[in-house]
């Protein structure tokens, strides 16, 4: 038996842990439906007017990446996403602590987000145009929205479960306010804000696409629609699964973060 740097006791005799090793039958179905839309395309059977083949997306996706067009609206896209995601989060976290910790707070925020949380904010894109215009502060606006209401409701619902004994436990050990917040109520709503963040995230993309599609003169969703315009499928295409990658990615950061985090647990 050896004593591990983390302290606890292993035996010496104990098998290695064995690395989990991916099922590969997920990829079965994926494969197989790609390779019967490449069929489709080949022999004529879908019109490329109506969806172009795996080969012309893949060729149309490194054309419109060596002429720059595909990197502009990256990054445009990418900045709506960060600003909104900024502003929507911040709001969060403050209505959603404020909410938590006090019962006044509860009462006079937790309702009115509640009947907004109501509403489909898609919906809102006609009066945020006549509001604020069709520059960018609506689609910004509009992720904020998004990553907004399932955050907070992540975060209010994670602060009001946290178990009351370990407060009166920090009460009789002296701490003051600020170190309840810091040291036991914010660590135990950690677990339910992260996956908050990850239906947060999810939303944010989904807002942008409507958003981008809408009197957009740059980003994704303005390539997405002018490739309509010139019946360019294979290139919507594209723009669809740099949407699909982006939210795969920013879902793979916040599931490593929550490993991280969590590691506790």
């Amino acid at each position: 038996m050896s004593l591990s740097a983390t302290g606890v006791v292993a035996r010496a005799d104990a098998p290695p842990r064995r690395r989990r090793v991916p099922d590969l039958r997920r990829w079965f179905s994926p494969l197989i439906l790609l390779v019967l839309w490449q069929v489709a395309g080949s022999t004529g059977l879908l019109p490329p007017d109506k969806l172009s083949s795996p080969w012309t997306v893949v060729q149309a996706g490194v054309e419109t990446a060596r002429s720059g067009e595909l990197g502009s609206a990256f990054v445009v896209s990418i900045g709506r996403v960060a600003a909104g995601f900024a502003i929507g989060a911040a709001a969060a976290l403050v209505l959603g602590i404020i909410a938590g910790l006090s019962g006044w707070g509860g009462a006079l925020i937790d309702p009115p987000v509640q009947m907004l949380r109501t509403l489909p904010f898609l919906g809102l894109i006609p009066l945020f145009i006549l509001w604020f215009g069709i520059g960018e502060a609506p689609k910004i606006l509009l992720v904020a929205l998004g990553v907004l209401f399932p955050l907070y409701l992540n975060i209010f619902s994670g602060i009001r479960a946290i178990d009351p004994d370990l407060l009166e436990a920090s009460v009789a050990l002296g701490y003051t306010r600020r170190e309840r917040l810091a040291h036991v109520v914010l660590p135990g709503a950690v677990p339910q804000a992260l996956v908050g963040l990850r239906q947060s995230l999810g939303v944010a993309w989904l807002a942008l696409i409507v958003g981008e599609t809408v009197n957009a003169d740059a980003g994704l969703g303005y390539l997405i629609n002018n490739a309509r315009d010139f019946l360019r499928t294979d290139v919507i295409v594209v723009g669809l699964v740099v949407y699909a990658v982006l939210g795969l990615v920013t879902d793979a950061i916040v599931r490593l973060l929550e490993r991280r985090a969590l590691r506790w647990r």
